[in-house]
């Protein structure tokens, strides 16, 4: 996008656009809302799925070749989407058999969903734990920072109900990941 000097405005695009078409902006992946909230500062009221918020496991995340974007958790029911299993996992097998852990990478590259099923089957209650300590830790977080944020005053802080809402969001569907960590470990 660029303006000349008479204000006109010139879009270039890398594909064709019919005439009287709708140009649209990304504001970037629909699928995790806290990254538009934080740079654009709104909060879509539409997304399904948000991020895990495993930062803590960028190296896991690297390890296996895996983006943010696919490690999710859904906002209607908690449901955990399966590679956030295999990065949670893979932290496990790290940190007790790096010749297990090594396996494991080789066969989520690879796309071997039987080795892959025999890892999650032989340590899911590892994985598990792990999964479960930090959805946990996430909704005290989460709890800690909306108490914050409601004792600013809304007169110098006008961004406090978005941020509330935010957390509102995370707390809910981190709450229906908690209970389906729950079903998964009484079914395991």
């Amino acid at each position: 996008i660029s303006f000349d000097a008479d204000n006109n405005c010139y879009v270039t695009t890398i594909t064709d656009v019919y005439a009287n078409s709708e140009l649209t902006v990304s504001y970037g992946d629909p699928t995790n809302p806290t990254p538009l909230f934080a740079k654009y500062g709104f909060l879509p009221t539409d997304c399904s799925t948000i991020f895990c918020k495993a930062i803590h496991l960028e190296q896991q995340i690297q390890d296996l070749g895996y983006e943010y974007n696919e490690l999710l958790f859904n906002t209607e029911t908690g449901e955990i989407f399966p590679k956030v299993w295999d990065v949670f996992l893979l932290a496990v097998l790290q940190e007790y058999d790096e010749g297990l852990a090594s396996q494991f990478i080789m066969a989520c590259q690879n796309s071997d969903e039987v080795t892959k099923a025999d890892f999650h089957s032989n340590y899911f209650a590892y994985a598990l734990a792990s999964l479960n300590e930090h959805v946990l830790s996430i909704l005290d977080d989460v709890d800690q920072l909306t108490t914050n944020a409601l004792s600013y005053d809304l007169q110098i802080h006008p961004r406090v109900p978005v941020i509330v809402a935010h957390n509102n969001l995370v707390r809910d569907t981190f709450a229906m990941t908690a209970s389906v960590l729950g079903s998964s470990n009484n079914d395991g």
